[in-house]
């Protein structure tokens, strides 16, 4: 498993021998009448029955309250739609207060209340999700995620005039482009490719952690803006080195998510669980966007 969010049976691969766990699965109500047909030595029947329910349409092309890709494509609209309005309110409240010095009466709140709401929104939403799946939580999550994207984005477009605009249609490239492939069968998610992609995000966070905590006990030289993503390689920035890695990761995160929306969808999960798709690819998208961010950022400091 890729991205938190599809962290639910609902998005993984089901065995037709097994009951779905999760609330509302198709398989739910019929568990007690598998396991009495097993118990009478019928197992090759129910397989056969099960094998052809999982080999039939989705469940969302025929019946209004199961999961489907365009509704959960409208869901992840929705979605962006609220980050981009508290976005905008984020930028207006890190700048509403500039000076002639263009460093006075910058506001952080926008970025650090972003930041940490989204952070445990996100991790409740993925942890109670596999109970039942809260529409409002993922709501506020949106917001508050829109409040940290406005106000890096709105420092950074302080420093860098341009930058955001640049990082903004590099970010729908990525997607558009990854959406393309995937749609016509180019890309696919590989058991070895995950195993790959999951050992590398371990050494980004591993990276990412110690970068911070070197940054704020004052290790690092007050020059290096970036901490240890500001030091070279045969005089290429060790950051944008990783930049291009990160954002090579969130591109193949994102057939992840296309993946498991549309295993979500062949699961027959109910509607409510496209709410949960959305927030996946909401979550990857902000991530990529902030990495290419901080890749045209270091470009930029270097001219």
């Amino acid at each position: 498993m890729s991205n938190f969010a599809f962290n639910n049976p609902a998005f993984q691969q089901q065995d037709p021998r097994n009951v779905a766990t999760y609330p509302g699965g198709p398989q739910a109500a019929q568990g007690a009448q598998t396991a009495s047909f097993q118990h009478a030595g019928m197992d090759a029947a129910v397989n056969a029955q099960l094998e052809g329910m999982y080999a039939a349409p989705p469940a969302g092309a025929i019946e209004t309250d199961r999961m489907t890709v365009e509704d959960t494509v409208w869901k992840t609209a929705g979605l962006f739609g609220i980050l981009l309005v508290t976005a905008a309110i984020g930028w207006v409240w890190t700048l509403g207060g500039l000076s002639v010095n263009p460093y006075q009466g910058v506001s952080m709140l926008p970025w650090i209340i972003g930041a940490l709401g989204s952070f445990v929104l996100a991790m409740v939403v993925s942890f109670t999700s596999r109970k039942k799946v809260r529409p409002v939580l993922i709501f506020a999550y949106a917001a508050f995620e829109g409040l940290f994207v406005g106000g890096i984005s709105a420092f950074f477009e302080m420093l860098w005039p341009g930058i955001v605009i640049q990082a903004t249609l590099a970010t729908v490239s990525v997607v558009a482009v990854t959406l393309a492939l995937f749609a016509n069968g180019k890309i696919r998610a590989s058991a070895k490719a995950t195993k790959i992609f999951m050992i590398a995000m371990v050494g980004y966070l591993v990276f990412s952690l110690l970068n911070l905590v070197l940054m704020w006990t004052g290790v690092l030289p007050q020059g290096q803006a970036f901490g240890l993503y500001s030091a070279e390689i045969m005089g290429i920035p060790l950051g944008l080195i990783i930049g291009i890695l990160v954002v090579l990761m969130a591109a193949y995160s994102l057939v992840l998510d296309f993946d498991q929306v549309q295993q979500g969808v062949r699961n027959g999960a109910p509607r409510v669980y496209g709410w949960l798709g959305a927030f996946g690819i909401m979550v990857t998208v902000v991530w990529l966007y902030v990495e290419i961010l901080r890749i045209i950022a270091i470009l930029r400091g270097n001219d």
